[in-house]
């Protein structure tokens, strides 16, 4: 971690969840964005990757981090349903890429956020591409099950 601060993973409010994952992400601590995500949770990548196990995020944390990333995260729109969140932000984030050169990509994430048994919320879904716009990344295909209910 950079800092000596700790980053308070279990968060109350939905709303506040991508806050925290950006603060923890910012700080450096891999161990405390992996705390707000459930153990099956599922994350789609700004670059597009889906990641399905704990181990994998840990990596994309740890490789974030390693790229001298900072999130800066503004609200847009969070609605509860009894255990289940939906959450909105637009993002920005700044990162230097492996050939060193220094990125600035920018989006809008959704999130699916479930209410643990403790009373804290965690990421059961997060999708850094929650809304692709102008074709700045390339659209999922659908899938089979999805093409043969179209025809």
């Amino acid at each position: 971690m950079n800092t000596s601060e700790t980053v308070n993973s279990r968060i109350v409010d939905p709303a506040r969840l991508p806050f925290a994952y950006a603060d923890a992400l910012n700080a450096g601590d891999a161990d405390a964005v992996l705390a707000l995500f459930h153990q099956d949770a599922t994350m789609r990548t700004f670059s597009g990757d889906i990641l399905t196990d704990r181990e994998a995020l840990r990596a994309e944390a740890i490789q974030t981090i390693a790229a001298r990333a900072h999130l800066t995260n503004n609200p847009r729109f969070t609605q509860i349903g009894a255990d289940t969140a939906l959450t909105i932000v637009d993002w920005n984030l700044e990162a230097t890429s492996p050939d060193g050169t220094r990125i600035s990509p920018t989006g809008t994430t959704t999130a699916v956020a479930r209410r643990s048994p403790d009373g804290s919320w965690r990421f059961a879904i997060l999708n850094c591409q929650g809304a692709v716009e102008n074709g700045a990344l390339s659209a999922i295909e659908p899938s089979a099950t999805e093409k043969n209910a179209s025809t």
